[in-house]
């Protein structure tokens, strides 16, 4: 529109002045003042970005079906095809020194490629596959090497949005819908099955959000139960599980938005019908203080008894020491805790045996799997076992394991229990004029501004809210604004609620 027509020419003379910087051809046309063809232009672009001399953006809605065919375009115009790709890296599975293996993007090399989607069809699941080396085709036998399993490749499909296109073969570069696979999901690596290698799989954030199902009668939830299972299969980033104390089915996922939408896609099977309960935040907590704990674990009911004592040092970490423990485990090889529970022990003259010791360090783990109080996760925490004892008769792994669970059980009675809720990290876009009354709100949500940015009559306002005080944001942004505003968000940390609100999950 003419509104619009001298933004338009600025913007498109810093998109030619950006493509400049990649091709001696467009700089010159421009100082010359004479026009750049749309191919040149193109072609001036996609050299940058493979230079990494800048990144395209693209705007746009999948929700509302607008730029994404653009999107599309730009994909196949401007970004690496396969062969301007240098070859992946895997590993060979199972081996004991994590051999790394390179694949190239040729189709003469061994076949690889990683699943990277699933779709639930009646007629069966769809396993997209992106094929990183060698060729595919119907009726190969390739190799799961995330299972071990071996897999008959079924048809082929290429997908064009509701359509497909049935083919014989998919090389390097090419994303290619599967049927016919048993056992292979979502991060899955498929492979020649002469030649084995595992790629780096996905690795899926932690749901923030979740969100009770209420089916519509008592005979439901078995139908629930099965569309929810293909859900789950579909969306590795939507977790599902039953709360022991309430019984609730809860469902668990990335934000309001994506709850809705796999709602709504619940609501799409047969015979399923569901409501929802308000969303609860995944809270965390913590020890209030440094404490040592401790336990004697003595019951005798006739025969063997059961004998464990053990005394164990806890510490809540900053930080800076969880970056310490982080750093320690990464370099031993150890798998990373996602709750960030650390255990070692500090025992001398044997006083605890070798072979109790993993005992103590699964109680005190399950045990932090359900916090006291309030009952979430416990989170940062460290766990020395300094001192114990044994009974030559009565002493078992079994005993020093639930002397592990009382043990921290009693320590956070002891100690005291700090409570945590997820702070996200946001950005709200909107029209300058409404910067005074969105960071007020955002303030009034217990939010904390970082930085402003005007430019273009537009103010970027960059905070860390609490979760808690997001529920229903989009509405009220939407309402506020006349519509003229977007905010997005992702997960920054955990911290402190404040004592005001402390209690606030205990009556969930």
């Amino acid at each position: 529109p003419e509104s619009h027509r001298a933004e338009a020419e600025q913007r498109r003379a810093e998109l030619l002045e950006m493509a400049s910087l990649a091709n001696d051809e467009v700089a010159e046309l421009i100082l010359d003042e004479k026009p750049v063809s749309e191919e040149l232009l193109k072609a001036a672009l996609r050299e940058g970005t493979l230079r990494s001399l800048f990144t395209p953006v693209v705007c746009g809605s999948s929700k509302n079906f607008h730029g994404v065919q653009q999107l599309l375009d730009h994909v196949i115009d401007l970004l690496p095809a396969p062969s301007d790709r240098p070859p992946v890296e895997g590993v060979i599975p199972r081996s004991k020194e994590k051999e790394k293996v390179l694949r190239s993007p040729d189709p003469k090399d061994h076949f690889s490629g990683l699943a990277f989607k699933t779709v639930s069809e009646p007629t069966g699941d769809l396993v997209y596959v992106r094929v990183y080396s060698g060729e595919l085709h119907p009726s190969d036998t390739v190799l799961n090497t995330t299972n071990g399993r071996q897999e008959r490749i079924g048809r082929m499909y290429r997908m064009m949005g509701n359509k497909r296109e049935e083919l014989e073969v998919a090389g390097p570069g090419i994303i290619v819908a599967v049927v016919g696979l048993k056992s292979t999901y979502t991060g899955n690596t498929l492979c020649s099955v002469d030649a084995p290698v595992a790629l780096e799989s996905i690795n899926f954030p932690k749901p923030v959000i979740s969100v009770a199902l209420i089916p519509d009668k008592v005979n439901d939830e078995s139908k629930l139960g099965d569309a929810l299972g293909r859900l789950l299969r579909d969306d590795p980033t939507l977790k599902a599980h039953t709360d022991p104390e309430t019984n609730q089915l809860i469902i668990s996922g990335m934000g309001e938005l994506h709850l809705e939408v796999s709602v709504d896609k619940l609501h799409r099977f047969p015979g399923v019908k569901v409501a929802t309960g308000k969303p609860m935040v995944a809270y965390r907590q913590t020890l209030a203080k440094p404490i040592e704990m401790e336990t004697r674990y003595i019951k005798q009911s006739g025969g063997r008894g059961k004998f464990a004592v053990i005394t164990v040092k806890y510490k809540p970490l900053t930080k800076e020491e969880l970056e310490v423990w982080q750093k320690k485990i990464e370099d031993e090889g150890e798998p990373a805790d996602p709750n960030n529970i650390f255990f070692d022990e500090n025992i001398f003259g044997g006083v605890v045996p070798k072979e109790y010791i993993p005992s103590v360090e699964q109680g005190i783990r399950e045990s932090t799997l359900k916090g006291a109080k309030y009952g979430f996760p416990c989170v940062d925490i460290e766990a020395i076992l300094v001192d114990g004892k044994i009974h030559p008769v009565d002493s078992s792994q079994d005993a020093f394991k639930l002397a592990g669970k009382e043990n921290f059980r009693d320590a956070q009675e002891r100690a005291g229990i700090i409570l945590l809720e997820p702070i996200m990290k946001v950005a709200v876009v909107a029209p300058e004029k409404y910067m005074g009354s969105l960071t007020g709100d955002v303030s009034r949500r217990r939010g904390i501004i970082q930085e402003t940015i005007t430019a273009n009559n537009r103010v970027t306002i960059m905070a860390q809210v609490p979760l808690a005080e997001l529920f229903g944001y989009t509405t009220d942004l939407r309402g506020s604004t006349s519509g003229t505003a977007s905010f997005t968000m992702e997960p920054s940390h955990y911290q402190e609620v404040k004592e005001e609100l402390a209690d606030l999950p205990a009556k969930k």
